[in-house]
């Protein structure tokens, strides 16, 4: 009888200690919600959260929800050790780019000022920018650009398949190592599990140094399981570079007919901006194996090759947080006829909402460009659940026809261009980490214009009464979608 009785004891004396600590990880949490989270109403589903579910509520909040990893990031990246600076020669005054601006675009140079106080970033002048449209053109001057490389080569992509594109690439990195070029080459964790096996074992066998951005599941770095490197940046000697929104796999090369094929846009640049997106990788790549890369292999001397003016915009949960979200609103702030969004996943917060409605309400034409089929479907209903919101205001919205659209790009008066990799959703704006380049050029914007206007010719118009004629089960669905926003 006694040892029953002492069993029970045990047994409500670890209930009572489980409670306990339930309840003391709810408060915790809570509090922590009250006194840190910006929304109110984000506070408020935290705090419901961690006291509806028992243990799994706030264990959810210290992975997921703490002030977007910001200040553990900051410590992942390694603040105090010296990365070296890629030297600014041709650093843009205010002065010589309002004399390169139009006289219906000089209002743009209050959108550079404004980056200036932004962006550590400076403004350069002296660039040349070329578009690349899918695959077809961008993969083969890319492993041009590779086999010409000659002291070294830098890469860093989200996703990198082993399939015929990631392939030609691994091959093509280890011929360069083998003419003794250094190469190094930096792939998202999560992103090397979109094939199988992945392509760490080709880049092995060809001698090629690389290394994975936050392991998946890191025990050590628990805090940081939610960020993801989503930066595409290839700099070939230094002096190349191209950025955008390619991914390495054989769906983007429309030619080869993949079974899933993805259109998308990817940029080569060449000028004193490429030194940006070295210093992008090289401090990347630091904080991921501590490996210092400097010198004139990595950061030679960059003259002026174009009349681009340009700008590389880092953008992450670190010191570079949110970068991106005030160059949209300052953008769309700037905005005096057009705008022009082209993005695979549109969901847009409340103040970005009330920028691009404030612009369309000022007289601007304010055009949204998004796929028709999206590949997450979650992403495409919950995007639904937002375009009644910038519809009744004015603004008008687009759906392209498949293959899919991974296109990103933000035209302001056909003057000012944002190209790189980031997206209008939460995850990019707030948790990845991005790379973006803007650019002040007429000629520029103009080509791009003209292909963004061949895009939209070929879309379908999305209207406000077909938004609100959405059966109830599939207005429910979208709704429902939408409170996944910031996890999508």
């Amino acid at each position: 009888m006694s040892g029953i009785l002492n069993l029970v004891a045990m047994d409500s004396f670890w209930a009572y200690a489980l409670t306990g600590v339930g309840i003391a990880l709810a408060l915790t949490a809570s509090v922590h919600a009250v006194l840190f989270k910006r929304d109110p109403r984000s506070a408020l589903l935290w705090t419901g959260l961690v006291w509806m579910l028992p243990l799994l509520g706030p264990l959810l909040y210290f992975v997921l929800g703490i002030n977007r990893i910001r200040r553990r990031a900051v410590r992942l990246r390694g603040e105090d050790l010296p990365v070296p600076r890629a030297a600014a020669s041709t650093v843009c005054l205010a002065a010589e780019l309002t004399a390169h601006l139009p006289a219906d675009a000089r209002h743009l140079a209050s959108l550079a000022a404004l980056l200036d106080k932004v962006v550590p970033a400076p403004l350069l002048a002296g660039n040349r920018i070329q578009p690349l449209v899918n695959g077809d053109e961008a993969f083969p001057a890319m492993l041009e650009a590779i086999a010409d490389a000659r002291h070294s080569i830098a890469l860093s992509t989200y996703i990198f398949d082993r399939d015929e594109v990631g392939l030609a690439f691994a091959r093509a990195l280890g011929a360069a190592v083998r003419r003794g070029v250094e190469v190094r080459v930096l792939v998202d964790a999560t992103g090397l599990r979109y094939s199988w096996p992945s392509i760490l074992g080709d880049l092995r066998r060809e001698g090629v140094r690389h290394a994975r951005f936050l392991p998946a599941f890191p025990f050590a770095h628990l805090p940081a399981i939610n960020l993801r490197n989503h930066r595409k940046l290839l700099v070939v000697d230094g002096r190349r570079g191209f950025t955008g929104g390619l991914n390495l796999r054989v769906g983007h090369w429309l030619g080869k007919h993949p079974r899933h094929p993805v259109q998308d846009l990817h940029f080569r640049l060449d000028g004193p901006v490429v030194g940006q997106l070295q210093q992008a990788f090289v401090e990347d790549w630091q904080f991921t194996t501590g490996e210092t890369l400097a010198g004139g292999a990595w950061f030679p001397s960059l003259p002026p090759n174009g009349a681009v003016f340009a700008r590389g915009i880092a953008d992450g949960p670190d010191e570079d947080f949110e970068a991106l979200r005030w160059t949209l609103l300052g953008a769309l702030a700037a905005a005096r006829s057009s705008v022009r969004i082209m993005t695979p996943y549109f969901l847009p917060d409340a103040a970005l909402i009330s920028a691009l409605n404030l612009a369309a309400l000022r007289g601007v034409s304010v055009d949204i460009v998004l796929p028709s089929q999206n590949n997450l479907p979650f992403v495409h209903w919950a995007s639904q659940a937002h375009w009644w919101q910038v519809l009744e205001r004015g603004c008008r919205l687009w759906l392209t026809p498949p293959p899919f659209d991974h296109s990103k790009l933000l035209l302001v008066d056909d003057c000012w261009a944002l190209v790189g990799s980031t997206n209008w959703d939460p995850r990019s704006l707030r948790l990845n980490f991005e790379f973006n380049v803007e650019c002040y050029d007429p000629d520029f914007a103009g080509r791009l214009a003209t292909w963004f206007e061949a895009r939209r010719l070929g879309a379908r118009a999305v209207t406000l009464a077909e938004v609100d004629a959405r059966s109830f089960p599939v207005r429910l669905r979208d709704g429902l979608a939408r409170l996944l926003t910031p996890y999508l």
